[in-house]
């Protein structure tokens, strides 16, 4: 029997198996932020440990090649969430934080494919994909379309960033705890209100601007675009993740008796980096450090919530992240100066912004007690898969033109695949394409680095080719010595961005 039959067999009894005796496993996406490949223990990391992460990989399946679609929060989180590449689609970029909707609420989403099975659907923390209609939110009503018209029955979140305004909690579509005589307005094109700024007025600031950080200060940190009101509904950074661990678990305690699904989007280690008081110092790598340490406490309390209601064994644990690292993102941290010897992509070269593998092959681990066997696997897969594997999972057939570029890849999420996907297209200024263990970086021009922040973004005018097998730091440009694999790439680069599908219905 070929590989591809023998899949194809597996993909079509797996969910008879699994389903057999009527249960369906629960499934917690754990999604961090700008965590790198290299940024905790179980892929390396030294200076800083993450016990609750590790044990996600100890107990489960460690991917050495698993992906974000791409180097920045927005269009990962978009493809996750909808089967397709990022862009394929306008308006996708790193949105401002009075952005609207940006998946329209026809789209069949990956909460849809749960709520389709009978699960129950919460989203709590980062967002980041837009509120409201085609002017925006109005953060003083009803916030519509938003996650419920994508899928979440219940949500609690972020809208955007922690480093942009407006810096409130959003609960089932309401700013929580929003006096009505003290109205939000929120402006990225001009200041409004009188609140003082960043740029104006810095001694007002208990942390340092670097750059684009310098419009209205809230709670001491100056932020990206200006807001006034809502003084009572603003969020304090420092319990920022308690609250929403809080929130996470108790919508597992909640819907124990149910199927669930809980998509737990942790702001931890986006800017601005300001943790919770008992882990300050103790990383000794300063906030950035810091936070990763406060991440993996975040992890530790859904793993603790899921074995106090014995959950384990049947709920699908998955801990990635949305992009790769970053260093100096906008404020002066003490990231850059603290470092030391810890390499956040590992042994990757570059991160966020970047189109070499930093930017987008991140932790990627998987935990599911009831069917998988601990192991690592060296399976090229990526998060814009998740809707179509989980679909098959649950027995379901998606209709021509639902999730466009995601492929059903439950095989080598379960471990019963070696090899994973054939090509994936990475993004961030550019496209890459990966094929096997060659990587393509389609030419470009512009800086090297990203603006501010010192991160390789991986330009070169006649573009790049590595063997990732013998150069997993990309330091070697084979487009010159194998010029017919560099164009036999392009072509096929070019292909699959030009069709509509990677996914045969």
């Amino acid at each position: 029997m070929t590989r591809r039959l023998f899949l194809a067999s597996l993909i079509l009894v797996m969910p008879l198996q699994l389903f057999a005796d009527g249960t369906k496993p629960n499934v917690v996406l754990i999604y961090a932020d700008d965590i790198g490949y290299g940024d905790v223990s179980c892929y390396g990391a030294k200076r800083v440990t993450t016990p609750h992460i590790d044990r996600i990989a100890a107990e489960g399946i460690r991917f050495t090649d698993g992906h974000c679609s791409s180097g920045t929060c927005t269009p990962s989180r978009f493809s996750m969430l909808t089967g397709e590449y990022a862009f394929r689609k306008s308006g996708t970029g790193v949105l401002p934080g009075n952005a609207p909707l940006i998946i329209p609420p026809t789209t069949h989403t990956l909460a849809k494919v749960f709520q389709i099975a009978g699960y129950t659907t919460g989203v709590v923390g980062k967002w980041h994909l837009g509120l409201g209609g085609p002017n925006g939110p109005d953060w003083n009503g009803l916030i519509q379309p938003g996650p419920a018209e994508v899928g979440f029955k219940e949500s609690f979140i972020i809208p955007a960033t922690g480093d942009r305004v407006p810096c409130v909690y959003v609960e089932n579509g309401r700013v929580a705890g929003l006096d009505s005589k003290d109205p939000i307005e929120v402006s990225f094109k001009k200041k409004v209100g009188n609140e003082p700024t960043g740029k104006e007025n810095p001694e007002l600031l208990r942390m340092r601007w670097h750059h684009g950080h310098d419009m209205t200060i809230v709670k001491g940190i100056s932020r990206i675009g200006w807001m006034t009101g809502g003084k009572a509904a603003l969020w304090d950074d420092e319990t920022m993740a308690d609250t929403l661990a809080q929130k996470a678990t108790r919508f597992i305690e909640n819907h124990k008796k149910d199927p669930f699904f809980l998509y737990f989007g942790l702001h931890d280690i986006h800017v601005p980096r300001v943790p919770n008081p008992r882990f300050v110092g103790k990383s000794g790598m300063g906030p950035r450090g810091d936070c990763i340490l406060q991440a993996d406490f975040c992890v530790g309390e859904i793993l603790k919530t899921l074995e106090k209601h014995d959950l384990t064994k049947n709920t699908i644990v998955i801990f990635t992240s949305d992009n790769g690292p970053v260093i100096n993102d906008g404020y002066y941290d003490d990231a850059v100066v603290k470092l030391g010897d810890h390499k956040p992509a590992g042994p990757l070269r570059g991160g966020k912004y970047s189109n070499f593998e930093g930017g987008t092959r991140i932790p990627f681990l998987l935990r599911w007690p009831a069917m998988i066997k601990p192991s690592v696997s060296n399976a090229l897969v990526c998060q814009v898969d998740f809707l179509s594997s989980f679909a098959s999972l649950l027995g379901q057939t998606l209709k021509e033109g639902d999730s466009p570029d995601s492929l059903n890849t439950l095989p080598a999420l379960l471990g019963h695949d070696p090899k994973g996907r054939e090509f994936l297209i990475e993004h961030a200024n550019r496209l890459s394409l990966r094929q096997g263990t060659w990587k393509y970086i389609e030419p470009g021009k512009g800086p090297k680095r990203a603006q501010g922040t010192d991160t390789e973004l991986g330009q070169d005018p006649a573009g790049m080719l590595f063997d990732l097998s013998q150069d997993l730091g990309e330091t070697n440009n084979l487009i010159a010595t194998l010029p017919e694999r560099g164009m036999a790439m392009a072509a096929k680069l070019l292909e699959l961005r030009s069709n509509k599908s990677q996914r045969k219905p």
